[in-house]
């Protein structure tokens, strides 16, 4: 398939087909101080030295606590049908058996009538790492207490704004809480051990499904799912060694999230892997991580290769980055036709009743021209080639009902601070001024059904809105 050549519409998906932009709270919201906000983890990991590459927080990032009416108009211009965000927690709840934050509550309150007078769908993420600190020094994601606590948010929000939200994704990512938060360090709150990340994952699975029926109680009609970033998965050579370590990778990767959540447990393989490291389970637990969910989301960057470790934690597997790929500035792999390969698994081997691309960007240097523009030919092209990727998968018959591009603005981006920029809408985050990139244009162009080719080097509409 060449991206060059090939024609591409919004038509070709289907009318019924659901194109969003997705943000989360933390990454863009600010005001960390403001209105009973109290601390969370990611205040408390931003303000270790050598914690954030660049030294920057998420304490003002894009301001979209006070900007967010220029925001949602930006998203609705882009000719989106929905918006997914996510809940700041530590904005709701201030400590152990404190009423919730009438001021927080009342953002989301805005901010979701916002959307809806914009004819944009709500799809709001319950949790997207923003754990509040006083959890978390009372032992976090790793101390079942934690599990109860998400629950009551997640009555709280749902029974909140449940009349108005009817798309609900409890967790974003639980490999990335778990393991980056847990076992590697590069996310709050920063921990190094192996068996903590994985009582963690255990415990945010089982809160996710002990969520799932109340949201369901508390909006009627609500459809429930949870974003899992996953990954296709190959060896990095024909050695029987280095196939078997694929086999590992994508034992703990990402067949751990959807056996468990579509009802088979936990893969025996990697459990007798972790042996003493595997997390605590309690009666029932894995049922309730199973209750039935209404679509998969998937976050898709990029693959894995990876080659036998004997030794290397978690499941004796070590990555291989190949020379001479195509990568974004963040060094993943340009790879459109992992999307598909992922997705099409998905599909046969797990059979969801819908799948939705929750999270799909890239990020690039770029650059303010002396026009104030921003030519991101680069990401244009990664969005385009994607979206052919998308196109082929669902006419292969996955179900795949919805994309959302990560991410409508430049944001703080966890441990790479404001160094590194995934919007399709560039924030200078001195002035805070809003500036559509190419790629802003070109999704815009495509959405409003313009005749666009696929070719990434083409003109976008030419105009230079900024807000």
């Amino acid at each position: 398939m060449n991206d060059q050549t090939t024609p591409l519409a919004a038509s070709d998906f289907g009318r019924d087909f659901l194109w969003g932009c997705a943000t989360s709270a933390y990454q863009i919201e600010g005001a960390a101080a403001e209105d009973g906000r109290v601390e969370s983890i990611w205040d408390r990991f931003c303000a270790q030295p050598g914690a954030i590459r660049d030294g920057s927080t998420g304490a003002v990032a894009c301001d979209h606590y006070h900007r967010w009416p220029e925001d949602l108009d930006l998203a609705r211009s882009l000719g989106v049908r929905a918006y997914r965000f996510s809940i700041a927690w530590p904005r709701i709840f201030s400590g152990p058996g404190a009423r919730p934050n009438q001021r927080g509550l009342d953002f989301y309150a805005r901010l979701v009538d916002g959307m809806l007078e914009r004819g944009l769908e709500p799809w709001a993420t319950l949790y997207h790492w923003d754990l509040p600190q006083y959890l978390q020094d009372a032992g976090g994601w790793q101390h079942r207490a934690t599990i109860d606590a998400f629950v009551e948010f997640a009555d709280t929000m749902s029974g909140h704004l449940g009349g108005r939200v009817k798309h609900w994704i409890t967790h974003n990512e639980p490999w990335c809480t778990a393991m980056h938060g847990n076992f590697d360090g590069a996310h709050a709150p920063g921990g190094k051990d192996l068996a903590t990340a994985m009582q963690v994952c255990h415990n945010v699975l089982v809160s996710h499904g002990r969520a799932v029926p109340l949201i369901r109680a508390n909006s009627d009609g609500a459809q429930v799912g949870i974003s899992l970033s996953l990954h296709p998965i190959s060896a990095a050579s024909e050695r029987p060694q280095d196939e078997a370590a694929r086999v590992r990778q994508d034992g703990l990767r990402n067949r751990w999230f959807l056996d468990a959540l579509t009802g088979r447990g936990y893969p025996r393989d990697v459990l007798a892997l972790l042996a003493d490291k595997a997390p605590q389970t309690a009666a029932g637990d894995m049922e309730l991580i199973a209750s039935p969910l209404d679509f998969i989301g998937v976050n898709y960057y990029f693959p894995e290769m990876v080659e036998d470790a004997p030794g290397t934690e978690p499941v004796d597997t070590r990555l291989v980055l190949p020379a001479g790929l195509e990568r974004t500035a963040f060094g993943w792999e340009v790879a459109p036709g992992g999307l598909t390969a992922l997705l099409t698994r998905i599909a046969r081997d797990y059979q969801p009743a819908a799948i939705y691309v929750t999270e799909n960007g890239s990020t690039y240097d770029d650059v303010v021209g002396p026009d104030g523009e921003v030519d991101d030919r680069e990401r244009q092209s990664y969005l385009v080639r994607h979206l052919l990727a998308l196109r082929e998968t669902i006419a292969q018959g996955a179900p795949i009902k919805g994309y959302f591009a990560w991410s409508l603005l430049d944001n703080f981006e966890w441990g790479e601070g404001l160094a590194r920029r995934f919007g399709i809408t560039h924030v200078d985050f001195e002035t805070q001024r809003r500036t559509l990139k190419t790629s802003g244009k070109w999704l815009r162009a495509f959405l409003a059904g313009a005749d666009q080719s696929a070719d990434p080097s083409a003109d976008p509409i030419n105009d230079s809105t900024n807000g």
